[in-house]
């Protein structure tokens, strides 16, 4: 297991890393500021925090309520 992670071309794989957790990030502080989303307001906090890369993108293209 240990070789295999030693073995994994981190150059690639950070920046979807380092994208993922900003992405979620960003969503997350734009769920506690919004009271109102489309549908239930904690199952976008379950897509946002389980659904990796896309639960944040979700959230943002069709969870988030427009004023």
């Amino acid at each position: 297991m240990m070789e295999e992670l030693a073995n994994v071309n981190w150059g690639l794989i950070a920046p979807i890393i380092i994208l993922e957790l900003i992405l979620m990030i960003v969503a997350l502080i734009d769920w506690a500021k919004n009271k109102e989303t489309n549908g239930p307001r904690f199952m976008w906090l379950f897509v946002i925090i389980l659904i990796s890369l896309i639960g944040p993108i979700l959230y943002f293209v069709i969870g988030r309520k427009q004023n």
